[in-house]
């Protein structure tokens, strides 16, 4: 529910735009459910487990691993919204292209095209030319 309620945070400025905003978040919720059942089959691990699990990590490795997350998260948080929710619901939640153009109101193209250019944002800021 609290993601739901998230995504829901992240469309507030276009929320007008669709006739109920009770389906909507019945069909975000759905997908959530959806997604969170696939990961469990696929066996998809949180980052945070593996590396609970892996334990034998010296200080200075969980370090370097604390700074480059915090990295990875503050580009992303510097994407405008859209696009930093696109990419967090393809690479965080899992949700395919056309569950994510429902999700927003778009079409798959817009959303690659968003998912595109915030994966090229987030590249420059660890690869600048």
């Amino acid at each position: 529910v609290q993601d739901t309620l998230l995504k829901l945070w992240f469309l507030r400025d276009r929320l007008d735009d669709y006739r109920s905003v009770d389906s909507l978040a019945s069909v975000i919720t759905r997908h959530l459910a959806i997604s969170c059942i696939r990961s469990r089959r696929s066996g998809m691990v949180d980052i945070d487990e593996l590396y609970d699990v892996k334990g034998d990590e010296s200080t200075e490795m969980k370090i370097i691993r604390e700074e480059s997350l915090k990295e990875i998260f503050d580009a992303i948080s510097a994407l405008p919204d859209l696009q930093q929710s696109i990419l967090r619901m393809k690479h965080v939640e899992g949700f395919e292209v056309e569950e994510i153009a429902a999700i927003t109101g778009s079409n798959p193209g817009a959303v690659r095209v968003n998912l595109s250019r915030a994966r090229k944002r987030v590249k420059q800021q660890f690869m600048p030319n």
